[in-house]
Formats: structure tokens, sequence, C-alpha cells
């Protein structure tokens, strides 16, 4: 119980430094990811990153930070409707 009362108390944030280190926090999981984008569901939404040569460089469960390293190229926050959208497209282009 106190992992998830935890989880509803991350402070969410994004850092952007010169376009190529990105650093989330707040994040409650990584739905998927690619070289090419992430989708990261933070405590104040889904956020989509787009990107070239995008890498998860560090992930701590404990503090909710992700760091990810490439270029960026935006992020954009998601409404719940357009996420289920976004996953049907990331799987239908697997399984092409």
């Amino acid at each position: 119980m106190e992992k998830q009362e935890a989880m509803g108390s991350y402070t969410h944030g994004v850092s952007l430094a010169e376009r190529k280190n990105l650093l989330v926090t707040g994040v409650k999981k990584i739905d998927n990811f690619d070289t090419e984008q992430f989708l990261l569901e933070t405590s104040m939404g889904f956020i989509l990153v787009k990107g070239e040569e995008l890498e998860l460089i560090k992930l701590d469960t404990i503090q909710g930070t992700v760091s990810i390293r490439g270029l960026v190229n935006s992020f954009t926050y998601l409404e719940e409707g357009v996420k289920k959208n976004k996953e049907s497209g990331i799987f239908n282009r697997l399984f092409k």
C-alpha cells in the first residue's frame, strides 16, 4: 500500500538540455519505447516523446524518474483516448 501512495505523490517535471538530454520526473511507468518515440505515464498524464536515436539512460522506479538521450524533436501530453490510438499505431507498425 505504501508504494501506491508514494506513486500518487510523485512530483512531475520535464527538463530538456540542448535537445539531447531529457529528464522526466513523476513517471509511473513506461508504456513502450523505441529509438523514435517513448510513451510515458506520469502523475500528470501521458507524454509522448518523439525524436531520433532515443535511448533509455536511467530508470529509477523508486524516485519515478526517467532519463532519455538522443535528439528530441517533440514531447506532447496526450488525452486518454489519444493514448489508445497511439498504442494501436505502434503495434500496427510492429506487426506489419
